[in-house]
């Protein structure tokens, strides 16, 4: 097997050459070479034709997202961008994601050294995965008129039954890898009366205040980091907190969001299963659910309890994700019937909620 050629570019000497010795100790990934610059980094993608570039967002000369603007309009490759977790770092992470970055991980301000230790299997597993993916363009769409790997038991038992509460249709919606542009593409072509719709994206809880917030500005429902207690509503779309499970609970006379600080599952924290099951347990037959791109299997189980309680379930075709493992575990278990190009999701999405559910027992509380 081939491995990883990697161009590693960032400023700072320090962490070019920590950067490159940890990938350099993984036997799938070679470091062709460094930059300091974006237009240094130019000229050494000519020559050493990488197949993968890791960028920082802060560089003199010309900043990372304005070479990455370019890069995806000239020569379109797999990024994965080395970010800041700080407001503005994750405002700039999710701009680069909207342009066509595959992935990023981020960086401390301090003890360097320590940190890329610790995350040196998930970043190499990163690069590696980014290497496999498909970089695009963003395109317009139409808007409509290791830690130990847990299963959602440690989250929240599975129901023995599970029924029709309040007879409102839920959307719920898990990704991963190329999510947050996925996402973006189906909540922009929601209207703003559609059915309520509840999001598990793994990412890190300094981003997830700043992704809800650019999700909101782009579609005309209204979208927000999901608060505990919190009624779900129709016209609404919730996001789960990069720290916190998201579940779907019946209180009484409502549907509500629940925050749960348990462990993670399938190592992810939020848990695309725990959402799952939460929705198996409490929505029922009315549930609607679809698993978008995404490394891993988180959420393939929890789509399969969804389409054996009756859900109507899909997920995101192969062409059209940036990493096919989420959907295609899921689509490989049987748990959906139909896996459709992202730009079709939001409309089939919307075409099931308007299907009749047919009502059952309700399970006991």
């Amino acid at each position: 097997m081939e491995r990883v050629r990697v161009l590693v570019v960032d400023d700072s000497a320090l962490v070019r050459k920590l950067l490159s010795t940890m990938l350099s100790c993984d036997p799938g990934i070679e470091v062709v070479g460094t930059a300091a610059d974006p237009l240094i980094a130019r000229e050494k993608i000519k020559q050493l034709n990488p197949d993968v570039l890791t960028l920082d967002v802060e560089m003199p000369r010309m900043d990372g997202i304005t070479f990455l603007e370019n890069l995806m309009r000239l020569r379109p490759m797999p990024v994965v961008m080395v970010s800041s977790l700080t407001q503005e770092g994750a405002e700039v992470t999710l701009r680069a994601l909207e342009l066509g970055a595959v992935d990023f991980f981020t960086k401390p301000s301090n003890d360097l050294a320590s940190t890329f230790a610790e995350g040196a299997q998930e970043i190499c597993a990163k690069v590696k995965l980014a290497a496999l993916a498909r970089p695009r363009q963003r395109a317009a769409v139409r808007k409509l008129d290791v830690p130990p790997r847990l299963t959602a038991d440690a989250v929240l038992p599975r129901a023995q039954s599970a029924g029709t509460r309040g007879g409102m249709p839920i959307i719920a919606i898990g990704a991963s890898t190329g999510g947050t542009e996925a996402i973006r593409v189906v909540l922009e072509a929601m209207p703003p009366d559609a059915p309520p719709i509840v999001i598990t994206q793994h990412i890190p809880a300094a981003f997830s205040g700043p992704f809800a917030s650019r999700m909101d500005h782009c579609s005309a429902m209204r979208v927000c980091e999901a608060r505990d207690g919190q009624p779900i509503q129709p016209g609404h779309a919730y996001i789960a907190p990069g720290s916190q499970h998201l579940l779907v609970m019946w209180d009484g006379a409502k549907y509500v969001c629940r925050l749960h600080n348990g462990p993670p599952v399938n190592r992810h924290k939020p848990s695309v299963d725990v959402l799952f099951r939460s929705m198996a347990a409490s929505v029922g037959k009315a549930a609607i659910a679809a698993l978008l791109t995404g490394m891993g299997d988180d959420g393939a189980r929890g789509l399969l309890e969804l389409q054996q309680g009756g859900a109507h379930t899909l997920v995101q075709d192969e062409e059209s994700s940036v990493v096919w493992g989420m959907p295609g575990a899921a689509w490989k278990l049987g748990a959906a019937s139909e896996k459709l190009p992202l730009e079709h999701i939001a409309a089939r999405l919307l075409a099931m909620a308007h299907q009749p559910v047919s009502r059952a027992a309700v399970p006991a509380t």
